[in-house]
């Protein structure tokens, strides 16, 4: 089994849970986060007055899926949170040694 986890721009989540959803994905968990990569921010003026914002806006994507369902779910949240610019995130795909579902005690597969 793989964890993918992604950052994404939160005004790009709609259209990766559509993405999500054409492929029948088996779940998802969604999280509010803020950080930043390498542009380390950004500046914006308002009202005559320059701000650095540092800590920018964004959300964590993490979907527990099968070995054979991870790469195409993957790719999905790639063409779809995927604007060009800077800031568009990250996916890291992780290896799960166990899953257990509290409710029942179910291990592995069964678990999920």
């Amino acid at each position: 089994m793989k964890l993918i986890v992604g950052i994404i721009r939160p005004e790009r989540v709609n259209q990766v849970r559509r993405a999500l959803e054409e492929l029948q994905y088996p779940g998802l968990t969604l999280s509010d986060v803020r950080g930043h990569g390498r542009q380390k921010g950004l500046s914006q003026q308002w009202r005559g007055r320059e701000y650095v914002v540092d800590m920018l806006p964004k959300v964590r994507i993490e979907i527990l899926a099968s070995d054979d369902e991870a790469p195409a779910l993957v790719q999905a949240i790639v063409e779809s949170a995927r604007t060009g610019d800077i800031g568009d995130g990250k996916i890291f795909v992780l290896p799960v040694q166990e899953v257990v579902r509290i409710r029942t005690g179910d291990r592995g597969d069964e678990a999920v």
